[in-house]
Formats: C-alpha cells, sequence, structure tokens
C-alpha cells in the first residue's frame, strides 16, 4: 500500500525521472535517506519503474503499429502468451470491439507482416486488426498515484 507521501515522490519522479533525491526530500520534507528507501521500495514491489523512454518512429528505422485483437477462449491466457513476445511493447485488456490492445515494434515492414502473420495464425485469435503509427504526437507517462 502507498501513502500520501509516496504518491507526490511518483508525481515528482514522473515529471522528472532524475528529479535528485535531496530535491525530492525538500519537496516531502523527509530526509534523502528516506527518499532513497522509498523509492527502492517502489520498485521493488512494481508499483512504479524510472526507465528512458525513446520514440521509436523518431529513430527512423522501426516500424510501430498497435493491434487490436478478438480473442477466443481465455483473454489472459492470450494475453500472457503474447507478453511473452518479444516485439510487444505495451499490452491491455480493453472493453469495445477488441478484448486486447498492444503495440508492437518491428525492424521494418516485412518483419511486422510476418508478426501479424504469426498472430493471426494463432487459434486463441480470432481477429487482429493492426494500426501503423506514421507519426507521435503525444507520449506522456505523467498519469499521476492518486
Amino acid at each position: 500500500m502507498i501513502d500520501d507521501t509516496d504518491r507526490t515522490i511518483i508525481e515528482l519522479l514522473q515529471t522528472d525521472g532524475r528529479m535528485p533525491f535531496t530535491r525530492i526530500a525538500a519537496e516531502v520534507g523527509l530526509s534523502e535517506g528516506a527518499i532513497r528507501q522509498r523509492v527502492q521500495r517502489l520498485t521493488d514491489t512494481g508499483v512504479m519503474q524510472v526507465v528512458a523512454v525513446t520514440d521509436p518512429l523518431s529513430l527512423g528505422v522501426r516500424r510501430v503499429a498497435m493491434v487490436g485483437a478478438r480473442v477466443r477462449g481465455d483473454a489472459e491466457e492470450t494475453a500472457a502468451a503474447l507478453a511473452a513476445l518479444e516485439e510487444v511493447e505495451y499490452l491491455v485488456a480493453t472493453t469495445g470491439r477488441y478484448d486486447l490492445m498492444f503495440e508492437v515494434v518491428a525492424d521494418d515492414d516485412e518483419e511486422l507482416l510476418h508478426l501479424l502473420s504469426r498472430l493471426r495464425s494463432r487459434d486463441d485469435i480470432v481477429e487482429a486488426e493492426a494500426f501503423v503509427c506514421l507519426k507521435l504526437f503525444k507520449q506522456t507517462f505523467a498519469w499521476g498515484a492518486r
């Protein structure tokens, strides 16, 4: 369970993942050591992670697509299998037309086509519709912790 101080720490790190612990400590009124321990606990328990996020499209050699999939059978089992694929970067269960939505990254169109063929040949996937991403307009991870 997280408290209000943890939430504030998370929100500060969402605005700047490299914010010094001394600055966070000053913001929340704790010692640097206490902040370090809290951040370690939050990362160890999987509540948060601090990573560098890139825009694959700006790298120029990648193909990014969102895929919507309708599933036959247990969607969680299919999700677990898809999550194990190296090409899948983001995966969620959804409401609406598709049971699962996920982002895939491939080196080029040929690799993307091969991946989509593999997905569509799975017995547990009834339909897989791909939406190739052409340009990234916004990417933020400042969802807050409230």
